[in-house]
């Protein structure tokens, strides 16, 4: 502990009057509070306190030291009044960092409704994959697809990502629709160039697992062009299940392979490790939530 504390602990226990009420204050045991106490007095080199077993007295220099002591403690408090008033502001900046195709996904869903709710707020949206540091760059939160075994981080489940195997009705007015994964292999599909395993799709059957090489006319490393390249009825995408709920609904693009099983992988919301989350970190944090259940 430092002299700080020890002089905090002196003003509380001469408001207190006893050593047993002002540890019951501090949340310390009545001995450790006597030895900073004395530890306090050591360093000084003189007596602050006559103790008695009826009452605690202050001496010459226990009276010069108190006021000093007291401010100490108003000023501490008046810090965490401050803190308290800002961790519950709902106005100012919150910065997060999503995925690209998260990000463009849920603008009009959470960007539009918070500013409605919450105009004070401002949030910073950074739309990249790569990796970003949190703490040294300054964000509130992210959502990631994995967590590192970093300790500075607090994960939360955010929802489940599910690639869809779809095409629009113009495409598969001039086909057939696929009717199993090796039908595939008859249409033009739209390739993924993220992943260098691009050219082959694997699809699950209970326990089976189905490998179909795939080529197509077009590839992107962005999901939100290979969804525009299969609204336009370029060919047959696989895309997160996040960016389709509309897009089904409302017969803009078929599920195509519905009764095969295709990857799936966690999505969390990280935040840098600390107390309690500002309300207006909070309040984003509860947007977002909301949203992934929809």
């Amino acid at each position: 502990m430092s002299e700080l504390d020890d002089l905090a602990a002196f003003a509380v226990l001469v408001e207190a009057g006893t050593f047993t009420r002002a540890a019951e204050q501090l949340g310390w045991s009545k001995g450790q509070l006597s030895k900073r106490i004395s530890a306090l007095e050591a360093g000084h080199g003189v007596q602050l306190l006559h103790r008695s077993t009826r009452r605690l007295s202050l001496t010459a220099a226990g009276a010069a030291l108190l006021p000093e002591a007291q401010a100490l403690v108003a000023q501490m408090q008046r810090a965490h009044r401050a803190l308290a008033q800002l961790k519950d502001e709902l106005a100012g900046p919150v910065r997060l960092t999503v995925p690209v195709s998260l990000g463009e996904t849920f603008f009009e869903g959470l960007l539009l409704a918070l500013g409605r709710d919450y105009p004070q707020i401002n949030l910073e949206l950074d739309l990249s994959n790569a990796y970003r540091d949190l703490a040294r760059e300054g964000f509130d939160l992210a959502v990631r697809e994995s967590v590192a075994s970093d300790e500075r981080l607090v994960a939360r489940p955010l929802l489940t990502m599910q690639e869809i195997t779809c095409a629009s009705p113009a495409y598969l007015a001039a086909r057939p629709a696929p009717q199993t994964p090796q039908d595939l292999a008859a249409h033009a599909c739209l390739l993924n160039s993220h992943y260098s395993g691009r050219e082959e799709w694997r699809y699950h059957l209970q326990h089976e697992l189905i490998r179909v090489a795939v080529a197509g006319p077009f590839a992107s490393n962005h999901y939100s062009l290979l969804k525009k390249a299969a609204l336009a009825g370029a060919g047959v995408a696989r895309l997160p299940s996040y960016m389709l709920h509309e897009d089904l609904a409302e017969g803009r693009l078929v599920w195509l392979l519905r009764e095969y099983q295709t990857s799936s992988a966690p999505l969390f919301l990280v935040h840098p490790y600390q107390g309690g989350l500002p309300r207006r970190v909070q309040v984003v944090a509860d947007y977002l939530a909301a949203w992934s259940t929809q």
